[in-house]
């Protein structure tokens, strides 16, 4: 990019080295735009074959000449192994993006060789520069064997991640130090467990000495010269209860000043969070000195909080925010709702996969069924003629509503090609009563979406003129890289009492975009709320 250094840094008595880069570009360089920064290491494959990416993603991988000689499918990411050197593997998918991870969940992951016993793991120490905050999603370790710390790319979001420079901005940017550990097993006498175990040993002991006091670059900024925020949370939904109640497990956080919930488009720029305790308090530690908004999000509740006030951090600088009180999106009361606002879809229906398309892994613990490959295509399995229609009060939204918003493919052709078409999803309920007069609001909140524009209808399935439309949005990709979530969107949509009538209803949700299996969107919480019920 500029005048970028990277380091190496060897410290007497550690089993292994870090590294860092540094990123600059100074003032009236010329406009570029930059998609991704990672530190990789591609080992030898005779000898690290087991893959760990955490407690439950272990096991043994293929080599890359077994990919070289599967069979490609719908991306060139994802290969069917034909003939793989361990018979095991064969008729199994691999595709690096199923052992992706959300950047709080990525601290440690890596390959271990069997004889001798030994290590070689990656240990990201901090979140601090890494880009779209703590949900966002990157890749680990595979098949290579690869094993890399990813500091920013656009993955599971789309361009609009990436970092664009104009009009000569200067900037500059630390990314790590991530500690590279190899550990080993000289006596031979424990499994490969207890590699890992020690591993995750190692990045507990690595998080606790954060921020390093080694590097010698005056860009990375020591702990005396940090900052610390702390407060508490709390929520106000009078619908759900008179008093306020406590956040628990909320993402709290500093990011770059923007709008609310700018922190998921953000970076250039350092982010920090923590997570509230039982009772809704929250200590952000660390933080490097400069000005930040401050975001949450609270699971159980729609939408992004945010601080009506920038904050300073300067050196050593301790603020107490006292009590914060964030207001849920909210109209008036609840009339029905599907899904759990947790910014995800695994509450809904996840369809078994193909058994000529699975990985094994995810076929012993299934709480991550949705990594399997060519999920989307069960849709038109499940629906060949007829859309999804969920009834409210009698469909159930685990069984009855599946996880993503796709296109139904159609076979064309003597040689029958798959061709996508829209879908049209319905939603159908009953009044007891309707005001006219008033307007029923309807909240969606998407967890994902790729190339997509959604349409709502209400008792209208033609929608020759939708109700609303989110317009075009979306380019996270999730559907295609496994994910069961990318960037999260909120949207509300004003009813007209007018259009709604007594007895059975419908509103229609119509994704418009058709021609590929991964257009579409992922719905996180969708609620329906009568007028606004005035004192």
């Amino acid at each position: 990019m500029g005048n970028d250094t990277e380091w190496y840094v060897v410290v007497r008595g550690a089993s292994g080295f870090y590294s860092y880069g540094i990123l600059e570009r100074l003032e009236g360089w010329p406009d570029i735009d930059v998609y991704q920064g990672r530190i990789v290491f591609k080992l030898d494959q005779h000898l690290f074959q087991y893959m760990a990416v955490s407690d439950e993603r272990q096991r043994i991988m293929p080599t890359a000449q077994d990919r070289e000689e599967g069979k490609v499918l719908d991306y060139p990411e994802a290969v069917l192994l034909i003939n793989p050197n361990n018979s095991y593997l064969r008729g199994e998918v691999d595709d690096k993006y199923q052992y992706s991870c959300e950047n709080k969940d990525n601290r440690v992951h890596g390959w271990i060789c069997s004889d001798p016993p030994t290590g070689f793991w990656m240990i990201t120490p901090s979140n601090e520069f890494r880009n779209g905050g703590p949900s966002k999603q990157d890749l680990t370790s595979h098949t290579g064997p690869i094993t890399l710390s990813m500091f920013f790319s656009t993955h599971y979001a789309g361009e609009m991640l990436g970092m664009k420079f104009r009009n000569g901005e200067p900037w500059r940017m630390v990314y790590g130090p991530v500690f590279i550990y190899l550990n080993s097993d000289s006596t031979d006498q424990y499994g490969l467990g207890d590699l890992w175990a020690d591993a995750k040993e190692q990045m507990f002991i690595e998080t606790d000495n954060w921020p390093y006091d080694f590097p010698l670059s005056e860009a990375f900024v020591p702990a005396q010269q940090r900052g610390v925020v702390t407060g508490r949370l709390l929520v106000r939904d009078s619908y759900i209860n008179e008093r306020l109640m406590t956040a628990n497990s909320a993402p709290v956080g500093l990011a770059s000043p923007g709008n609310s919930g700018s922190w998921q488009y953000e970076s250039k720029g350092y982010q920090f969070w923590t997570e509230t305790d039982s009772e809704g308090y929250f200590l952000i530690k660390n933080i490097i000195p400069g000005k930040y908004s401050l975001h949450a999000w609270v699971p159980g509740f729609m939408g992004n909080y945010r601080y009506d006030f920038n904050i300073n951090i300067t050196p050593g600088s301790r603020i107490r925010l006292g009590n914060l009180i964030y207001d849920p999106p909210r109209v008036g009361p609840m009339l029905w709702e599907i899904g759990i606002p947790d910014r995800a879809a695994s509450e809904f229906l996840i369809p078994d996969p193909y058994p000529m398309l699975l990985n094994h892994l995810y076929t012993e613990d299934t709480s991550e069924k949705y990594r399997q490959y060519g999920l989307w295509d069960k849709y038109t399995e499940l629906y060949p003629d007829e859309d999804l229609i969920f009834t409210i009060g009698t469909s159930n939204y685990q069984i009855d509503w599946f996880f993503a918003h796709v296109n139904r493919y159609v076979l064309q052709g003597d040689e029958g090609n798959k061709t996508y078409i829209p879908t049209t999803w319905t939603i159908e309920f009953e009044l007891g009563n309707v005001d006219e007069f008033e307007n029923y609001t309807l909240w969606i909140a998407l967890a994902s979406a790729h190339e997509a524009e959604l349409q709502v209808g209400v008792n209208d399935p033609e929608m020759a003129i939708p109700h609303f439309t989110t317009g075009f949005i979306g380019k996270d990709n999730a559907i295609a890289r496994h994910g069961i979530h990318g960037l999260y969107w909120l949207f509300k949509v004003d009813v007209p009492g007018s259009l709604l009538g007594l007895g059975i209803n419908s509103i229609f949700f119509r994704q418009v975009n058709g021609s590929s299996p991964w257009r579409g969107v992922m719905y996180d919480y969708i609620r329906f709320e009568a007028p606004f019920q005035k004192d």
